[in-house]
């Protein structure tokens, strides 16, 4: 027969191998969940238009910054000065085409250009933006 403490020992080592377990089933469920979530071409972005990789960066190129302030206000100017009709979407920085600055902007006939400004707040580009096809 087993002492009191021969007892407390073999439930805590019972025990033991059940959190073991436990946790090796728990972390293949949730590698498992990751790979399809991962694999997953569809997600929602807060404030993203959904042309694009989203704002802050994607795996393409270096993450990309909103701006705010003055410089906000002046990439705006600039490109809505160049796009005429056409709304903002969003301003931030550009990480990928030579120019510091970038707006998004829907044309009055529903097409996205994206309008590169470099640093004297004077349009370098306008490219088309959207998705493949359009």
């Amino acid at each position: 027969m087993f002492s009191k403490i021969g007892k407390v020992g073999a439930s805590l080592a019972v025990l033991a191998a059940v959190a073991v377990g436990a946790s090796g089933i728990a972390g293949a469920a949730s590698s498992s969940k990751t790979s399809t979530t991962a694999s997953s071409t569809t997600q929602a972005v807060p404030g993203h238009d959904g042309f694009g990789p989203p704002p802050g960066g994607g795996a393409r190129h270096k993450p990309e910054t909103p701006l705010t302030g003055n410089t906000a206000a002046q990439v705006k100017k600039a490109a809505l000065a160049k796009v005429s009709g056409g709304s903002i979407i969003r301003v931030e920085t550009d990480s990928d085409s030579g120019s510091p600055y970038e707006a998004h902007v829907k044309k009055a006939d529903g097409s996205q250009v994206v309008v590169l400004v470099n640093k004297q707040f004077d349009v370098t580009a306008v490219n088309a933006f959207g998705p493949p096809g359009r």
